[in-house]
């Protein structure tokens, strides 16, 4: 049996990864397209490392994060063989995978005294809750007992999108009435899940923007209030992020890591961005660790961060795809 389920897991990510590298490239790389026909005697020049310089910055990959990767690339082709699109390509991998691989860290559930409780935060329109969903999911095909925590009461449509994720991956969900306190919502769910011995409490809160203090601050609350129950709790602070924002989920993480200290990333809607470079700048500028990416609404299109497979599909070519 166990053999099955990690031979279904197994499939399912060959799968993400094939339909990560189409949606990221539309056939060709944004990074590598071309760049071979800017130096048609093969050698590397200046003009060849400006206009990869000016790509990085358009996929949001950001100003000094691409100083980073150029001043790095210079460094190394100087030292190898500043010789030809071959070499700038691996040289790239290189660079990008370095980036990468320090926030490719997946989730761990540990065992905790009590229930081990992942805070969910974001803002409207991110893809929180159907995070949560997707996540619930993947937890209890790993054979965990999961409940939910409907946090968000300043929308019923946002419990009543809870509860049906709930009820798709049977699972409980405690929930009160529209403008109840979240953070007395969070109590009584730890509480409950204590009671019934569940592993993790999935927590939703309210979708909110960065520089709306009155509500960041309530976010802070919900956190002292869980810290009461357990030290430790919450064990993980989840930011949800939008990649398509670009530079703006930058911003986001910024934020929201200032305020309540975050321990892990899910960036979605990869699909929705033909571009991908803003993981290089979280990355960089905050080091948060990156458990999940998404790129579709089904629960298979949810997957663990993976560095060197990520950066494999950034880069593939209709060559080497």
């Amino acid at each position: 049996m166990f053999g099955k389920k990690e031979e279904s897991d197994g499939q399912a990510r060959e799968g993400f990864i094939k339909r990560l590298r189409a949606r990221l490239n539309r056939g060709d790389s944004w990074l590598t397209y071309d760049l071979a026909n800017l130096a048609p005697g093969g050698k590397i020049d200046d003009d060849v490392l400006e206009e990869l310089e000016t790509r990085l910055v358009m996929a949001d990959v950001g100003v000094d994060t691409t100083e980073h990767i150029i001043d790095r690339l210079k460094s190394d082709l100087a030292r190898k063989e500043r010789k030809d699109i071959a070499a700038l390509q691996a040289g790239l991998q290189r660079v990008l995978t370095d980036i990468l691989e320090p926030v490719a860290r997946p989730l761990e559930v540990k065992s905790v005294d009590g229930p081990f409780v992942i805070l969910m935060v974001g803002v409207n329109g991110a893809g929180k809750t159907t995070t949560i969903g997707k996540l619930a999911r993947r937890l209890k095909d790993q054979g965990m007992t999961v409940m939910l925590a409907a946090g968000d009461t300043f929308r019923a449509a946002a419990v009543e999108q809870l509860q049906a994720w709930g009820e798709r991956n049977d699972v409980p969900v405690v929930a009160q009435q529209a403008g109840a306190d979240p953070a007395a919502v969070v109590y009584d769910a730890y509480e409950a899940a204590r009671t019934r011995n569940i592993d993790v409490l999935l927590a939703d809160t309210a979708g909110r923007l960065q520089n709306q203090q009155g509500l960041m601050d309530e976010l802070t609350k919900v956190k002292r209030v869980l810290a009461r129950h357990c030290e430790a709790a919450p064990q993980e602070i989840m930011l949800v992020l939008d990649a398509s924002q670009g530079q703006n989920a930058l911003a986001q993480a910024e934020k929201f890591h200032q305020a309540l200290g975050l321990t892990g990333l899910t960036v979605t809607k990869l699909d929705g961005s033909a571009k991908g470079g803003i993981l290089f700048s979280i990355a960089k500028t905050l080091g948060v660790p990156v458990r999940f990416i998404g790129i579709g609404e089904r629960a298979e299109d949810m997957q663990p961060f993976d560095a060197g497979q990520y950066v494999e599909a950034l880069l593939a070519t209709d060559d080497t795809a």
